[in-house]
């Protein structure tokens, strides 16, 4: 690991005067429109929180580079989140263009299954985006924690390639944990909904309500000092203190009091792993590196790109503007839901066709499901029309590097079982992924859908991306079509109107497509032929929104341009 001579302090006493009290009150903006900045020495976007975007900014600015600018932010996030969707415990996926030798790197600090856990069916809970069970959960259980490599990521990542101190990095996130942090209007949402799970263990309802166990509400501030002291901890000690340490050893003993089954050699064996980038032509003279396998997110990115353009959508009108075109990118982007059907399943709907991730990121695997599925096949399966929520940073440096990273806690704010220790969340992904936790097996890492990438134009490296969010596969696709087919701005691209993840019944397992409140022409959607609906505001954050950032980088003149998400406090800086 590179050292870095000069003594760095990354807190906002060292920002431009103005900057903390102006990002503090953005905190509170709710966008309509893609924050955006340009610059030429670096840039930093983010889908939530630009205050942790201005946290970022002032590592490339005080000698960072792009990975410690985006671990910056990063963990300043889940401290103005109060760890309701991100989580320290949460998951990492990181990837990583190196200027110097063109090479692109990725980062897998995702999920590990329990080793213990050996009926991963019969773990408790089950959540929808569809009517009926809903998206905050049914059961508390220690059995829906997994291994999360958040912690173990930002170390990693900055073992190989930070170059400020690793202390530095925790700086932003331990002022806001020490000093508060605003209660926004979308925070003081997530306290509505949850506020009686957090008060059901003893150690949630004093880190995270206030003392006569009420929920914070918009206009408050937040102070989390045993946050505080754990991040000061790690910042010394390593990672090693959560892994195995004595952070580590007081959540099994959570965990466990709960009827889960992690144990501390589940941690003490959690190990990040490091790979070249999966890469794929996608059409225009664009090459898109991701994330490969076991990261479902990279594969699923590739072959609905692929899709797209066997059925023909970069040459029709926009999807926005015809029935037709919207109904394609429909059935394109709800072929993701195949990723986690059973074999035998896949081989009924679809016989013949393989369905490996090695198969599936090919042009030839496009050509065969999109045929059957124009031939008729019964997926995907859509409501017949009646009649008439985790966050991503991406960063560049003036070197030219770009990183992208999504991290989240995979549940929704904080989860059901609201475990919560010494100040971080440890949320319930494994009470909605039971099926996929058995295929994958016991103490292995569970396949992620984070989409994650950076984007070629012949040999230049020119768009850094990351989405989150229930609808991020449903996000990604129109964003890069956009970009890379239709020819529009990074600013354009977020702007443009996108369709969410469908809500889709338990019961009949038919979808409606959902889309935001007044952004798509009524005949347009009329014409699709299947049941849609609107949402707006807050009920789009659990109603299958995707989230989307970019930055751009002009391979001729080196000039740096983001956009950041056009729905909540986002933002985009750059210098």
């Amino acid at each position: 690991m590179a050292t870095h001579d000069a003594a760095v302090d990354l807190t906002s006493a060292h920002w431009t005067p103005g900057d903390r009290d102006r990002y503090l009150a953005e905190q509170r903006t709710i966008r309509t429109t893609a924050g955006t900045a340009s610059g030429d020495n670096g840039a930093v976007t983010v889908a939530y929180s630009a205050y942790a975007a201005r946290a970022g900014l002032e590592a490339l600015k005080q000698g960072g580079s792009s990975v410690d600018a985006a671990l910056t932010t990063a963990l300043a996030q889940v401290a103005l989140k109060a760890g309701a969707p991100i989580s320290y415990f949460g998951m990492m996926s990181l990837v990583h263009y190196e200027a110097a030798t063109g090479r692109v790197h990725t980062m897998n600090a995702e999920w590990n299954t329990v080793a213990g856990e050996k009926d991963p069916r019969s773990i408790p809970g089950k959540i929808s985006l569809g009517p009926g069970v809903g998206p905050l959960g049914t059961e508390p259980s220690g059995r829906t924690a997994l291994v999360g490599g958040f912690m173990k990521g930002v170390e990693s990542a900055h073992g190989r390639f930070g170059t400020l101190p690793f202390e530095a990095l925790f700086q932003p996130a331990v002022e806001l944990a020490d000093d508060g942090v605003p209660v926004t209007s979308d925070l003081a949402w997530c306290y509505r909904l949850r506020r009686d799970d957090l008060a059901r263990l003893p150690e949630t309802r004093s880190t995270l309500l206030k003392p006569d166990g009420s929920g914070y509400v918009e206009g408050d501030t937040l102070r989390q000092p045993r946050l505080a002291e754990t991040l000061r901890r790690i910042a010394a000690e390593g990672a090693d203190h959560m892994y195995g340490g004595p952070w580590g050893e007081k959540l099994i003993r959570a965990v466990q009091a709960e009827g889960g089954k992690m144990t501390l050699q589940d941690l003490t064996d959690y190990e990040v792993t490091w790979a070249d980038a999966l890469t794929a032509e996608i059409g225009g003279g664009y090459t898109v590196a991701t994330a490969p396998w076991p990261n479902a997110g990279g594969v699923a990115l590739i072959e609905a790109q692929n899709l797209a353009r066997v059925a023909g959508l970069p040459e029709r009108e926009h999807w926005t503007r015809s029935s037709q075109s919207l109904r394609t990118a429909l059935d394109v982007s709800q072929l993701v839901q195949l990723s986690y059907l059973p074999s035998e399943t896949l081989e009924a709907l679809f016989p013949g066709i393989d369905f490996s991730p090695e198969a599936r990121v090919t042009l030839q695997h496009a050509e065969e499901l999109w045929s059957r599925v124009e031939a008729g096949a019964p997926f995907p399966a859509w409501q017949p029309s009646p009649p008439k929520h985790s966050d991503d940073v991406v960063a560049v440096d003036a070197d030219g590097n770009i990183t992208a990273v999504t991290h989240t806690i995979n549940s929704a704010l904080w989860g059901k079982t609201a475990l919560n220790i010494d100040g971080i969340s440890i949320g319930d992904p494994a009470s909605y992924q039971q099926e996929l936790i058995a295929r994958t097996g016991p103490g292995r890492r569970l396949p992620a859908p984070t989409e994650t990438g950076v984007l070629f134009k012949g040999d230049d490296a020119v768009l850094g991306f990351a989405s989150m969010g229930a609808g991020l596969h449903h996000r990604t696709l129109q964003a890069l079509l956009n970009y890379t087919a239709f020819g529009t701005t990074v600013q354009e691209t977020v702007d443009s109107a996108d369709f969410y993840a469908p809500q889709v019944d338990t019961e009949t397992g038919r979808a409606t497509v959902i889309v935001p409140g007044g952004r798509f022409d009524h005949d347009v959607l009329d014409g699709i032929g299947i049941d849609w609906r609107e949402v707006e505001g807050e009920d789009a954050r659990l109603g299958g929104e995707g989230l989307w950032v970019a930055v751009e980088r002009d391979p001729v003149t080196g000039r740096l341009s983001a956009a950041s998400h056009n729905r909540n406090n986002s933002g985009a800086v750059a210098y």
